[in-house]
């Protein structure tokens, strides 16, 4: 899935070439997405338009018009790029055409992302409830110590919560509590200070790494340039259960919390 460091690399890959253009048509071939892609609704607001802004939360893109807001999530595994191309790929949805013939083009093989329409995204139900950016001046240590007081999740489900800190996905909350020395499983509300403080470092840290060098390619995920992220390389426990952990050569291992692929090393991390 896309995470926070490949929107943002999307939105730095799109945002010089879609700005202050006038839209000439949408062209929608499949609205079946995670919600019905309003149509109508969209070439009514936004043909004849231009998108003065572009800005990301969390994992959403805000493309600001003169009377809106279009949202786009990529979903599990969708990508957005800009093209003359006429030819199309197998799972491109959606084409915003612009008069000067270029595309902003929608690709999304799951079929689990969104293009929806908002004229306050703060009252929107996909974005109201969203906590901090993990890159904003109101997230840190202390601000993660406190939301975790009596907390009994463990550690790792409660930092990839959307309503705690938004975009913490799971490539880079494994990566972060590795680096931070947390077990995983930990219970949010028995680790102390201290190393909220080194987490929510190692957070800010990891994600901007990932961003300057274009994202983490896993599967499905190529830019906007459709060039491929190269974090992958740098990553020490994700994907990695059964080899040897780059500090102390003990074996990673793998135990699924929430669902999701947990790897740490179970002398490091504590």
């Amino acid at each position: 899935m896309p995470e926070l460091p490949e929107v943002e690399t999307t939105l730095r890959g799109i945002e010089p070439h879609i700005l202050n253009k006038v839209i000439s048509s949408i062209i929608v071939r499949q609205a079946s997405l995670r919600w019905p892609v309003p149509t109508d609704l969209l070439k009514d607001k936004l043909i004849s338009e231009t998108f003065s802004g572009i800005e990301r939360r969390g994992k959403y893109l805000l493309l600001k018009s003169p009377e809106g807001y279009l949202i786009i999530h990529l979903g599990m595994s969708g990508s957005l790029r800009v093209t003359r191309e006429e030819k199309l790929k197998k799972h491109d949805h959606i084409d915003m055409v612009f008069e000067d013939k270029s595309i902003l083009r929608y690709c999304d093989p799951r079929r689990f992302g969104c293009f929806l329409w908002t004229e306050n995204p703060d009252s929107h139900f996909l974005l109201k409830n969203l906590g901090p950016e993990p890159l904003g001046n109101s997230f840190n240590g202390k601000y993660l110590f406190d939301l975790s007081r009596k907390r009994k999740t463990p550690i790792k489900n409660f930092i990839m919560n959307s309503k705690n800190v938004v975009g913490v996905g799971n490539i880079y909350a494994n990566e972060a509590l590795f680096r931070s020395k947390i077990r995983p499983s930990r219970q949010a509300g028995r680790v102390p200070l201290e190393k909220y403080e080194t987490l929510s470092k190692e957070i800010i840290t990891i994600l901007k790494k990932s961003i300057d060098q274009g994202g983490t390619t896993l599967r499905d995920f190529v830019g906007s340039d459709n060039k491929p992220g190269y974090f992958k390389q740098q990553l020490e426990v994700y994907g990695r259960q059964g080899e040897e952990c780059k500090v102390c050569s003990s074996i990673l291992k793998n135990v699924n919390i929430g669902q999701r692929s947990s790897v740490f090393c179970p002398k490091c991390q504590k």
